[in-house]
């Protein structure tokens, strides 16, 4: 059994770590290359970073501060937010990342997925998946629609449907981030994560609402997630990475343990 990973998720605005709830209310809350510093250094087994405005204000990733971050770290590096063509995710790519995490871009262009797979390996295309609970339609069976630009932006995409679709374009992982869940701290919206975690082949990151590490064993045992994308927790000091770690250990889930 591959070791379930925990990721700490650092979204960026105007150079600054920040972090709201439900994508709403930011307030900047530190500097994130310190902090990828010191959650590498604490056992997180890898590290995200999202430029969250770049998409909604048409602008490209801040690669210096990707840069910075790259420079601290030495575990696998996500980065996303504005990342719109090959050329930027080059960019993104040489400034230190490991990988490449596409949302609206891949939405409103989902053949930069399949081009990004041939061009550096699924390996490095990771699509995050914006999601709100709605309403079951005709367009929307699953109940679960994709969102774009902070959530700003409906798009009347069923999430189970582009889950399946950026699989077959070549992403080699999947970012879930529940809307409905994000900074409420009262658990991963598990009913969506294990309806795509069931239906692709690829791993699925759980994502937003980790509150304490009883909610990252529920998103990896019930949401059969490979791994859990956590903010909050780690960023206000209520609990520390080898904290985490050392309470999924001791509750049956194989991770990767810093002694």
């Amino acid at each position: 059994m591959l070791s379930k990973r925990i990721i700490p998720c650092l979204d960026v605005r105007d150079g600054q770590l920040t972090k709201g709830v439900k994508f709403k209310g930011n307030v900047d809350i530190g500097d994130p290359v310190e902090t990828a510093r010191m959650y590498y250094e604490q056992g997180a087994d890898e590290i995200v970073f999202y430029d969250i405005t770049a998409s909604a204000e048409e602008r490209k990733i801040m690669l210096r501060v990707v840069e910075k971050v790259a420079a601290k770290i030495f575990i696998p590096f996500s980065v996303g937010g504005g990342i719109s063509s090959l050329e930027d995710m080059r960019a993104a790519l040489l400034a230190g990342a490991e990988k490449i995490s596409v949302n609206s871009a891949a939405v409103k262009n989902p053949g930069i997925i399949a081009a990004g797979a041939e061009a550096f390996g699924s390996q490095c295309i990771v699509v995050g998946m914006d999601v709100l609970q709605v309403s079951s339609s005709q367009t929307i069976p699953s109940g679960y629609e994709i969102v774009i630009h902070g959530g700003r932006m409906n798009t009347g995409i069923d999430a189970l449907w582009w889950a399946k679709e950026v699989e077959r374009l070549g992403a080699g992982e999947i970012c879930l981030n529940s809307i409905d869940a994000d900074g409420t701290k009262d658990g991963y919206e598990l009913t969506l994560t294990r309806l795509i975690a069931d239906h692709v082949r690829i791993p699925v990151i759980a994502s937003g609402g980790a509150g304490n590490p009883g909610h990252m064993v529920d998103a990896v045992t019930q949401g059969r997630a490979s791994a859990a994308l956590i903010a909050s927790i780690v960023h206000f000091g209520e609990y520390s990475i080898p904290g985490i770690k050392k309470y999924m250990h001791e509750a049956g889930v194989k991770v990767r343990m810093k002694w």
